[in-house]
């Protein structure tokens, strides 16, 4: 996976800290001798403070944040209510955010987080793409005096803006190499009055969700990940009312994910660059939450939504393609085949029903590769799955493939096999409770538990891990068995992503040994005729 080395120190517990730091003023210069920092350690930001150095002020300031603490959430519950009964939307989504209460005609921004920053805006909301920006006007003048600063003269401010943020919306802050690449916006309060010369072509009476599908769109991945479900966790307590506003657009990307996007949303896309149109909000959200790879954090969403409700929008998205398909299909076979009236009896009730409880073979579903990392002995491997008792289909997905096609082959399968790649992404397409094999190359063992083995647990599979050894890699035959390349994995990947590519993603086949590899197959094929005997036997 892209840049896996960097993230995977940042998941080991290097973080990135934000110091907010007060400068002191002339007379607190002065009397530093006197003073003492207070720090108060509130997430990834540490803000400092000076106090005097009074054991009863100091207690005072204490038991304030003891109940400022303990009655934040019933305050911002009743807030939160306020705005509802007002006719506002609360557009913040996640549990205790740092931007659960904000005033009409201002900016919030939570840059706490490692891997994203959101802002909202609330108010009478203009896009401007001419300019990379967005407008929210305000009629509290003093709104952002300390940013933009008094010496400015009013026409210097009105150019200014009384406020001003910047962001570019995509979740992968902590990779500078492709923020890079990345448009940033300009959020700017400006002055009620203002707006006169900025009038809105289109009104819109819902919120607006502005995010980039620039930066690894392209990788399936990347586009679930770092996309689709960073915008489900952004939108989805707006149920469907809401806009999405895309920098970056790509007409590719709405016709391969357009089906997921209308279950999210009631509305046409906004293409931000080249529209250039004045589209008017109440609200808007820039940026989009994301928590963890291939996953939500129930505990962070209003409704405790997680994966699995994801998992229930792309099947809402695609059964309807399918149903389609499926008609389709058995008005050709019905054109093909006319069917011939029969004279023969009816067959015995007693053999009806034992073709009725006859179980069919558990479905497997091999992802094949092409180019690295294909497992090349497969044409076998799919004769020893037959063996066990599969009935075993191949699937070859492209960029080009159909998603629903994907998404009806997988949902219906019982077990699904593949090698470490973004492939392996389509598990999300899988039944919870369904077996998920993964075979792990050489060189790739934290990627593949990171990326895919953790994530496919928390959607409710079955996941059995098949990590080959060194003679089961296409790099045994290049290699003496002593190079680290073979031996030691962890220290070539300790080089840099590079190596990884060039060495284990790039340059690596599987050859698997498949009297080992039959144990994983043995076990999913058990497991999947004790879960249909366990259902049987409910049923019954």
């Amino acid at each position: 996976m892209v840049h896996f080395h960097r993230y995977h120190q940042l998941k080991k517990g290097v973080q990135v800290r934000e110091e907010v730091i007060v400068e002191e003023d002339e007379e607190s210069q002065m009397n530093k001798n006197q003073t003492q920092t207070l720090v108060l350690d509130l997430g990834n930001a540490s803000y400092y403070r000076r106090t005097k150095p009074k054991l009863l002020p100091l207690l005072l300031f204490f038991s304030l944040v003891s109940c400022t603490l303990i009655f934040l959430p019933q305050i911002i519950t009743l807030y939160n209510l306020g705005l509802e009964n007002a006719g506002f939307v609360v557009i913040t989504e996640e549990k205790s955010s740092l931007c659960s209460s904000m005033s009409c005609g201002t900016i919030c921004c939570d840059r706490s987080s490692i891997r994203s920053d959101i802002c909202f805006m609330k108010g009478d909301v203009r896009t401007n793409s001419a300019s990379s920006s967005i407008f929210v006007y305000s009629s509290n003048n003093s709104i952002g005096e300390e940013i933009i600063g008094s010496s400015l003269n009013n026409k210097s401010k009105e150019e200014a803006g009384l406020m001003r943020e910047k962001i570019k919306p995509y979740t992968r802050k902590w990779e500078t190499s492709v923020m890079d690449t990345i448009d940033e916006l300009d959020l700017i309060v400006k002055k009620k009055g203002s707006e006169v010369s900025h009038q809105c072509d289109v009104k819109h009476t819902v919120p607006a969700v502005v995010f980039s599908t620039g930066g690894y769109t392209g990788n399936v991945y990347h586009e679930f990940n770092d996309g689709l479900i960073p915008l489900y966790i952004t939108s989805q307590h707006l149920n469907k009312d809401v806009v999405f506003v895309v920098l970056e657009y790509h007409q590719w990307w709405e016709s391969k994910y357009g089906d997921v996007v209308s279950r999210l949303s009631n509305y046409p896309l906004i293409d931000f660059s080249n529209d250039n149109r004045t589209h008017c909000f109440p609200e808007a959200i820039v940026g989009l939450r994301i928590h963890d790879e291939l996953a939500i954090d129930s505990s962070l969403v209003q409704g405790n939504k997680s994966i699995k409700d994801f998992h229930n929008v792309l099947n809402k998205a695609y059964w309807p393609r399918i149903h389609g398909l499926i008609q389709k299909e058995e008005e050709e076979a019905q054109l093909a085949s006319p069917p011939v009236p029969s004279v023969l009896e009816e067959e015995d009730e007693d053999e009806e029903l034992e073709k009725e409880q006859e179980i069919k073979k558990p479905k497997l579903v091999i992802l094949s590769r092409n180019g690295s990392r294909a497992i090349t002995n497969q044409q076998l491997m799919v004769n020893l799955a037959e063996e066990i008792g599969f009935e075993v289909e191949v699937l070859r997905p492209d960029r080009t493939s159909e998603l629903a096609k994907i998404y009806r082959v997988l949902n219906s399968s019982d077990a699904m096999i593949g090698v470490h790649g973004a492939a392996m992404t389509h598990f999300l397409f899988m039944r919870p409770g369904t077996v998920y094999i993964q075979v792990i190359p050489l060189g790739t063992d934290w990627a593949a538990e990171t990326y895919y083995g953790e994530p496919s647990r928390k959607l409710g599979l079955k996941y059995i891990g098949y990590k080959i050894i060194p003679r089961e890699s296409s790099l045994y035959t290049k290699y003496n068995n002593d190079d680290p390349i073979l031996s030691d994995p962890e220290s070539v990947n300790a080089k840099g992503w590079q190596f990884t590519k060039r060495i284990y993603l790039d340059g690596q086949n599987v050859n698997l040994e498949l009297k080992r590899f039959r144990k994983r197959l043995v076990r999913a094929y058990d497991y999947t005729i004790s879960k249909r005997k366990s259902r049987h036997s409910w049923r019954i």
